[in-house]
């Protein structure tokens, strides 16, 4: 029954990560609107395509967390009542799979994202391109800043998993 509790607790948790991912993408339309309304020079009005392109990236992203890992609560409570081990079993193996998509695409891809985007500023002297690579690398930080938190939850939320799973070999 621990379990059950630290699964729902884990679930509320990437709910509320995903309301800041969600709070910054209606910071993006919001700045979206700024740069529309109040840009005057090139550079102002080259930031409301990429800002606008984020913003919506973000809410995607945050209502998608959000949505899924609020029907995840009570789907929970179904499962594990109807197969407790086969419940800890499922939720090893997503997280493990959870833990994989992290170490490739967090730890990998969206560094490499951000490097790129420097480099587009960098060498690139376009106000529309670095606009687009400086929005980027706005949303990159974004992402990685909530998923290296979501990392360190599904880790731990991964050994009490492992750890109940050992109790029940024994």
């Amino acid at each position: 029954m621990e379990i059950l509790k630290a699964a729902t607790e884990w679930a509320k948790a990437e709910a509320f990560s995903a309301r800041f991912i969600i709070l910054f993408g209606l910071i993006f339309i919001i700045a979206t609107v700024g740069f529309w309304q109040l840009g005057k020079t090139e550079v102002a009005k080259a930031f409301v395509s990429p800002t606008l392109v984020a913003g919506i990236i973000a809410l995607a992203i945050g209502f998608g967390i959000f949505f899924t890992n609020r029907a995840r609560t009570t789907s929970f409570e179904t499962a594990y009542r109807d197969d407790p081990m086969g419940f800890v079993k499922s939720e090893i193996v997503r997280s493990e799979k959870t833990l994989g998509e992290f170490r490739t695409i967090v730890f990998k891809i969206v560094p490499c994202i951000i490097i790129a985007a420097a480099l587009l500023i960098i060498f690139v002297d376009k106000a529309q391109w670095r606009a687009i690579a400086i929005t980027t690398i706005a949303l990159m930080f974004l992402i990685l800043a909530v998923d290296i938190n979501s990392n360190a939850r599904i880790e731990k939320y991964h050994k009490q998993l492992i750890s109940v799973e050992d109790q029940d070999k024994t």
